[in-house]
């Protein structure tokens, strides 16, 4: 939907014919003959314009969209959004059994889409310490080099959780040997 400016008449199925007063980021105050001053989402389908305001340009601030992708593109560098990572065909719907060697005591039951979910939280958590490691102002280039050494060999000691990736580029991999 277009961004509306204020003065723009509109109609609403339940609240009638209203004027809007102000444009906000995410929503337009709209004063309705029937409902008086309400709040109403600019994403809102139920408003019919009856009337543009031609004089007053609309709202320059930006739009939803606008914010989306920005909020996106910072999540994005930060590392705070984790890419969908599939589960391997064979493993969905299956569980992993925990038995212990007590025959008395009971196993342990779970789904591998929830422990799969936990390993890739895991991955995903490592990668943003990476970031923050590479990029500390106080810690020195020679202890980032032993810190990222160490998450190195964290991702070799995962490596045996790869048989549950469907594609071989969401694998841990560990230091390669020479």
């Amino acid at each position: 939907m277009e961004e509306l400016s204020v003065g723009t008449r509109v109609e609403h199925p339940r609240y009638g014919e209203g004027i809007i007063s102000k444009s906000k980021l995410t929503a337009y105050e709209i004063f309705f003959e029937k409902g008086g001053k309400i709040e109403i989402t600019k994403r809102n389908t139920d408003l019919t314009v009856l009337e543009k305001n031609m004089d007053a340009p609309p709202h320059k601030g930006l739009s939803i969209g606008e914010v989306e992708e920005v909020l996106k593109y910072v999540l994005d560098q930060y590392g705070a959004l984790s890419a969908v990572v599939p589960l391997g065909e064979k493993w969905k719907g299956g569980t992993m059994l925990l038995q212990p060697a007590n025959p008395e005591l009971k196993p342990k039951e779970i789904p591998i889409e929830a422990f799969f979910h936990k390993i890739v939280m895991l991955r995903d958590r490592l990668r943003v310490l990476e970031q923050n490691i590479n990029s500390h102002k106080v810690i020195s280039d020679e202890e980032k080099v032993n810190l990222q050494q160490y998450i190195t060999r964290i991702y070799g000691s995962l490596t045996t959780f790869n048989v549950l990736f469907e594609e071989k580029e969401h694998f841990f991999v560990g230091s390669k040997s020479k």
